[in-house]
């Protein structure tokens, strides 16, 4: 007896497996987003409560005329063009500037060179840390009485030591001319600390080899700082020079307690403009108007910087 042929051996159409794997992959990719999106969820419900929520109820508070307690009213782009041509705004704008031309190479450069002087080796030197961390965890409103006694100028203690060296100290907060350099040392009196930590963290990641081999070839202190240092060091100072130049735009609280934005509004920056029109004028609308242009500026400036750190910050 001749044995039935064998069965023959049936594989699936090229088509059909190929569909079956577009699926398993489709199924794969849908069960990761789920499990990311669960993930994400508390960050993502905080972030749309507690940022994007607000931002886009600024904006279309901004296009109405309201005073915290009546009925909004439409007036489309009517905030807006009136912050065009108000002197005020402008003059803000200008003094929120200024106080960034002073406060941000100051902050840096201070918050570098104690960063470097953390980096020794140095008896007590946590107690030290501890020491240039303290302002920062300082309240404000604190720190700007301190330093609003400090510069007093009948008898503050900075004029008092002016006085012994036989130096007549200026107006400080006083004076229309010398108000603003008053907030700006304030500021980097309390956010050195921050700088210098952030820097004592990119500067002790830096191969310690490196500097050795710097040094072996000749290279003094400055030039190893310049050569070496700095460059390894760019992306913590790309760091502090974003969060400070943020931190600048929205400068108040030191403000507010030192100087009120006088004498004569010498002080007066942007954020104490928006606080004056939304509490105290009932200007809600116009105020958040101004908020989002102050958000445009600051995104603006930090996009800039986005792209300028591809010609001086190295990653690698």
């Amino acid at each position: 007896m001749t044995a039935p042929p064998a069965a023959a051996t049936t594989r699936p159409a090229p088509r059909d497996a190929g569909r079956r794997y577009r699926r398993r992959t489709t199924g794969r990719r849908v069960r990761n987003m789920a499990a990311a999106a669960g993930f994400l969820a508390p960050s993502l419900v905080l972030l749309l409560g507690f940022w994007i929520g607000p931002m886009a109820g600024t904006a279309w508070v901004s296009l109405q005329d309201w005073n915290l307690i009546g009925v909004p009213t439409f007036v489309g782009l009517d905030n807006y063009t009136e912050l065009l041509g108000d002197a005020e705004f402008h003059a803000a704008l200008g003094h929120t500037l200024a106080y960034l031309a002073g406060y941000l190479p100051l902050v840096l450069v201070c918050g570098l060179a104690v960063a470097l002087l953390l980096d020794a080796k140095l008896p007590a030197m946590t107690l030290y840390r501890a020491v240039f961390f303290l302002p920062v965890i300082s309240s404000w409103v604190a720190v700007s009485l301190l330093w609003k006694w400090l510069l007093n100028p009948a008898d503050g203690l900075v004029n008092r030591i002016l006085g012994a060296v036989g130096v007549a100290g200026p107006g400080w907060w006083t004076d229309p001319d010398w108000a603003m350099p008053s907030v700006v040392l304030a500021s980097v009196w309390k956010d050195v600390g921050f700088v210098a930590v952030i820097l004592l963290a990119g500067l002790q990641a830096i191969p310690r080899d490196l500097l050795e081999a710097a040094a072996l070839d000749g290279a003094g202190w400055w030039r190893r700082l310049r050569s070496v240092t700095l460059p390894l060091l760019s992306p913590s100072l790309f760091f502090v020079t974003v969060i400070s130049l943020i931190n600048g735009f929205q400068v108040f609280d030191q403000v507010w307690v030192m100087t009120e934005g006088g004498p004569g509004g010498a002080s007066s920056v942007v954020v104490e403009q928006i606080v004056n029109y939304a509490f105290s004028y009932g200007r809600v609308g116009y105020a958040s108007a101004m908020s989002m242009v102050l958000f445009a500026v600051i995104l603006l400036v930090t996009l800039v910087q986005l792209r300028l750190q591809r010609r001086w910050v190295h990653y690698d």
